[in-house]
């Protein structure tokens, strides 16, 4: 009985972040980690942030990986499936009414005053999750000085992967310099797999392929992952370049992981069937990573030398949060408008704590249509 309570409140809470998950992965991980460690106290906000950690250093949309932590801590591998099927799920739904509208009508609707507002109000949700998670991570002067050095790298557009794990094996080299100790073990990365191309002639599975092949590969957002399919569909004329945009941008503006794309694009590939494949192959390896990973966050913390590993990551993921927060900015915020929507995404989400992200995200596209008007 207590496991079933406790998977139909995985299922009510991935759910409902589902529904409402607007913004990418950097404000999905902040309504996270105020449903589970504020909220339900599933577990501390240091255990999170060795999960935000863990969930940087290897390949797959973040924020799913993240979902399927939390399953997998509040309620084993059952939570697992639970927590990564309802935080999919909708973003999957909806995103297929989309691709059958498109795929009938060849457009989409117009939501760019919505989004011109949703975006600034992310960015105050994330810079208000930053600061949270920063007076836990940023536990010493060393620890600070690496943040800033991968904030840095970051804006200037170092590979993601290079800064996690340079922050960690960095922190590994100070430890044992610190303990005076002239050798130590290298970390190899979790998981690498060659970016290999398809030379099969175009069938459904070859759809399958594709997208499984992505999500074991892939790091970085949405920008990547366009850049990616950019090569494996458009370059070999399987996709057309509108088509790519309108499939990134109906993952921008749908709720939960931008992932979904893959629902839109196997939709034109394939109907149905391509979309479920598509779906199936973007975000199986994530289940499979997690489900590998998880066990080893806490063996990891216990020892001194990979805490500090794990220190360093989660500072590097803090810093990795902020460049996002810039790349966001320069983009989004453009305008007296956009940066007034900000200033109040800031106020509110840092002064009401208690507010659910979800209603700055809503404040924030109302506001935007208004003033859009103007």
């Amino acid at each position: 009985m207590a496991e079933k309570n406790s998977l139909g409140e995985i299922a009510r809470v991935f759910l409902k972040l589902g529904f409402i998950g607007f913004g990418g992965p950097a404000v999905h991980i902040a309504m996270m980690e105020e449903e589970v460690v504020r909220k339900r106290q599933w577990f501390t906000r240091e255990h999170f942030l060795d999960l935000i950690g863990a969930t940087n250093l290897i390949p797959g949309p973040n924020s799913t990986e993240m979902a399927l932590h939390c399953g997998r801590e509040r309620g084993g591998w059952r939570g697992l499936l639970v927590a990564g099927a309802c935080f999919i799920l909708p973003a999957v739904i909806i995103t297929g009414i989309f691709a059958w509208a498109y795929q009938k009508y060849g457009a989409l609707p117009q939501v760019q005053p919505f989004i011109y507002g949703i975006k600034p109000a992310v960015i105050g949700v994330v810079v208000s999750l930053m600061i949270t998670l920063g007076k836990k991570a940023v536990k010493n002067s060393k620890l600070l000085v690496i943040g800033l050095v991968c904030a840095v790298l970051a804006i200037l557009g170092i590979n993601e992967i290079f800064i996690l794990f340079g922050a960690g094996f960095l922190a590994i080299a100070l430890f044992y310099a610190e303990k005076s100790i002239g050798t130590f073990n290298a970390l190899s990365p979790l998981f690498f797999l060659p970016a290999t191309t398809l030379h099969s002639n175009f069938s459904d599975w070859k759809v399958f392929w594709i997208f499984l092949k992505v999500g074991a590969i892939l790091y970085g957002s949405g920008y990547v992952l366009f850049a990616f399919l950019d090569s494996e569909l458009v370059k070999t004329g399987m996709l057309s370049r509108q088509t790519l945009v309108d499939a990134i941008a109906v993952g921008q503006f749908t709720p939960g992981p931008v992932f979904s794309s893959a629902t839109f694009i196997g939709w034109q590939l394939g109907g149905l069937a391509g979309a479920a494949k598509a779906t199936a192959g973007i975000f199986l390896p994530s289940f499979l990573f997690v489900g590998l990973l998880n066990p080893l966050v806490s063996f990891l913390r216990k020892s001194k030398a990979m805490s500090a590993f794990l220190d360093a990551v989660n500072v590097a993921a803090i810093a990795l949060i902020a460049a996002v927060c810039v790349e966001m900015g320069r983009s989004s915020v453009t305008d007296w408008k956009t940066s007034l929507i900000l200033v109040a995404g800031i106020a509110v989400t840092l002064l009401f704590r208690k507010l659910n992200s979800a209603f700055v995200i809503i404040g924030g596209a109302l506001a935007g249509y208004l003033l859009w008007l103007l």
